[in-house]
């Protein structure tokens, strides 16, 4: 077993502390509140039936990390439900920057953008009933990764909860019912691991409850195909990268038995980045020297990656 220093459980979205998050101000309809008086209504559809969909970002010295790709995913989900946001992606950047320098933030800070199909007349699923909508909160707190995490990586446990078919409900859409992660989480911690490993309908692995999931093989990247899970930003990018430095990286179906005697494994997600996982149902994932070469590689890559693309991208926060 990886010598991880300690019992206590850590998820990828554990943050160090910071009391100035105490009184933040947050944007609810393009007002800023203070967070002690923060609320919406309990007629909002996003509160009473989950109907609504989410960006989680990163503000970098200034500005918005990979905001384009974040732009694109929420209105293509929001167009598949028929949710009018109200505004364009310049708006939404307007209302991000706007709550940026309410807060006096700069860098270190991580966004949960949420738009839901607003008020109902009536306490009943039928969108009709959303009349008066859309609800537009951005909550924004001082947030860096705990420390530690990345030399101590992640204990994953595979749980009964799996990802749903597209026709169910597609895992591609970012969206407030996010029950079956919640039940997978539970599972996850009931087993003893900080985070739990979902498998595909068809028994493949496919993706945690709050990331998705790479291993590493023989000097091989994998990825599950993405049909079942929420294709991930930071995801795409790894691949990116992987082709752009010519690793080898294949989206495939592999089983556990593959993920169990994988040289190293890691997760990415737009507020960690790339966190190495120690170990799988209780086995040590790779030897005594971690986190991996591979995962180090990207990980640098990754950070690189994310200094350059300002240039390319200046989403300034003014």
């Amino acid at each position: 077993m990886q010598d991880n220093g300690t019992d206590e459980r850590k998820t990828t979205h554990d943050a160090e502390d910071d009391p100035r998050n105490r009184d933040i101000k947050i944007y609810i309809n393009g007002r800023l509140v203070p967070r002690a008086e923060a609320t919406v209504s309990v007629y909002d559809s996003g509160f009473m039936l989950g109907d609504g969909m989410w960006e989680g970002m990163r503000l970098h010295n200034g500005k918005w990390v990979f905001f384009e790709e974040h732009m694109t995913r929420l209105f293509e989900s929001c167009k598949a439900v028929s949710l009018n946001i109200g505004m364009d992606s310049a708006g939404i950047l307007s209302a991000l920057n706007q709550t940026a320098t309410a807060n006096k933030m700069h860098t270190d800070a991580h966004c949960r953008l949420m738009i839901t199909r607003g008020l109902k007349d009536r306490p009943f699923q039928h969108p009709s009933l959303s009349r008066s909508g859309p609800t537009i909160v951005i909550i924004l707190e001082h947030s860096k990764p705990a420390s530690g995490l990345h030399r101590r990586g992640i204990r994953l446990a595979t749980v009964p909860q799996v990802r749903g078919l597209p026709h169910s409900q597609d895992p591609k859409l970012n969206s407030h019912s996010k029950l079956n992660c919640v039940i997978a989480c539970l599972q996850a911690e009931q087993a003893g691991a900080d985070e739990g490993l979902m498998l595909d309908p068809h028994g493949f692995v496919n993706t945690t409850n709050a990331c998705n999931f790479f291993i590493v093989r023989h000097g091989e990247v994998w990825t599950s195909t993405g049909d079942y899970c929420m294709n991930g930003v930071t995801r795409q990018k790894v691949i990116d990268l992987c082709r752009q430095h010519e690793i080898p990286v294949f989206q495939k179906n592999f089983s556990l038995v593959e993920c169990h005697g994988a040289d190293e494994a890691f997760l990415t997600g737009s507020f960690g980045g790339i966190t190495p996982v120690a170990e799988i149902d209780g086995k040590t994932i790779g030897s005594s020297n971690f986190p991996g070469p591979m995962t180090q590689k990207l990980h640098t890559h990754y950070n690189t990656l994310v200094e350059n693309t300002f240039i390319e991208h200046p989403n300034q926060c003014n």
